[in-house]
């Protein structure tokens, strides 16, 4: 990937090749400014004596990973993919109510039942989606710092619900496109868990199917579509779904509950993105938008492999005809928090933990130990032993200077504090 470059001033600068980024560092015109994303600054230049391009940043948002993706014209600068932490959110709040539940009938059951007095703001979003919501935001703001961006590309809904309930539509060329084709498989993918909805069948072609076959007054409404196999379509030919399952009572009354059934998953991302899109509106950029059938319609066309930075590049109809890609690996981004505020560790019943003595083992206040906090990123150099090499991780800090580092393959115990050198400060993201 190219290197973000900073003037003396700090402002951003043209992203430059790593290998120009290698060459400043060397004769002592550039320092490292940051580790993650890898930035330098300049000595002696400032912006106005620059010619500066534009780029623009592309989002692709997602209920696990949102992809992120630098272009210039044709040219692929940046990627990188961050993972949110929604669902340790919501595991997190769903653990701490049932113990506030079941402790409040054990210590107030004689308490009078609270007036329902609580109210919700007319744009209140959950906590694990407000976290997805401002970790993009976060990581945007950064970029914008570091990268001369003039413009932003959102993927704004995963399907374009409207446009496929009514494809009779006229006078909407988008319809009748090859682009409508890939919205609606897309969809039913997604809603049928890509697998047949007759035989339950994985890893074999798909096909669209009518559960009503138009020649008896079926219609091309996505209401009315579902996906078979080969074996399957051609065994229903064209008979009313009920008459073809009249035998199997069990998948007919499961086939008819997922037609009829909602994707939830896509309407609570469809939510997130709708308030990302007004947060980065708020900005002042120039904001477009696309949907998921259309990044993967693009994707298609430029041949990328199926991933969350190359989805970023193919949002939006900005996309170039072709594109020029020479990132293998894209910057990995881990949402991880700042910690939590419990003073002890608790077990499964709600109850604090003790240590073997009996003594309640209340969590050390001493956030900084030997001048490392947990989550700083560091370079352990470990001379002998079973962890003998040089390691990069994210730190977990102990009071008695022994600490864990967590790496890709996993996480290694029991590392000298003396060993370990900062490369990047606890900012409240994991990188690989």
């Amino acid at each position: 990937m190219f290197v973000f470059v900073v003037d003396k001033n700090k402002k951003p600068l043209n992203p430059t090749h790593p290998a120009r980024a290698r060459r400043l560092l060397r004769r002592g015109c550039a320092s490292v400014f940051r580790k993650y994303p890898f930035t330098i600054v300049l000595h002696d230049r400032e912006l106005e004596a620059s010619r500066i391009h534009e780029y623009r940043l592309k989002l692709d948002p997602g209920a696990k990973t949102t992809g992120l993706a630098i272009v210039q014209n044709h040219v692929v600068v940046w990627a990188a993919e961050l993972t949110h932490r929604g669902f340790a959110i919501r595991d997190a709040l769903i653990a701490r109510r049932q113990l506030r539940r079941s402790r409040r009938n054990r210590k107030t059951r004689y308490r009078a039942a609270r007036f329902n007095n609580r109210r919700r703001a007319a744009c209140w979003l959950a906590p694990s989606l407000r976290s997805r919501v401002e970790n993009i935001l976060t990581w945007v703001r950064r970029l914008l710092k570091l990268c001369p961006v003039i413009a932003i590309s959102q993927e704004l809904v995963r399907f374009d619900l409207a446009k496929m309930q009514n494809p009779e539509i006229s006078g909407v060329t988008y319809q009748q496109g090859e682009l409508q084709g890939y919205e609606v498989r897309e969809y039913l993918l997604e809603k049928f868990n890509r697998r047949c909805a007759y035989c339950g069948a994985t890893d074999t072609r798909l096909e669209v199917e009518h559960v009503i076959p138009k020649s008896i007054g079926g219609s091309d409404r996505v209401g009315n579509l579902t996906l078979a196999c080969h074996a399957c379509n051609l065994a229903k030919g064209n008979q009313d779904v009920k008459d073809f399952l009249s035998g199997k009572p069990d998948i007919l009354k499961r086939v008819l509950y997922q037609i009829k059934k909602p994707l939830a998953s896509a309407a609570a991302v469809n939510i997130t993105r709708w308030e990302l899109y007004q947060r980065l509106k708020a900005l002042g950029f120039p904001v477009e938008t696309g949907t998921g059938g259309q990044t993967k319609f693009n994707r298609t066309r430029l041949g990328l492999a199926k991933s969350h930075w190359a989805d970023a590049v193919a949002v939006g109809s900005s996309t170039p005809e072709s594109a020029i890609v020479k990132i293998a690996k894209p910057l990995l981004i881990k949402a991880t928090g700042y910690g939590h505020r419990r003073m002890c560790n608790i077990t499964k019943f709600g109850f604090p933990q003790v240590n073997k003595k009996g003594e309640l083992a209340v969590r050390s206040r001493v956030k900084v130990v030997h001048g490392f906090q947990t989550g700083d990123m560091v370079r352990a150099i470990v001379p002998k032993g079973k962890n003998a090499g040089t390691h990069v991780g994210r730190v977990t800090v102990r009071a008695t200077g022994q600490f864990d580092i967590s790496i890709a393959t996993g996480k290694l115990q029991i590392i000298n504090h003396k060993y370990c050198k900062p490369i990047h400060r606890q900012d409240g993201y994991g990188y690989t």
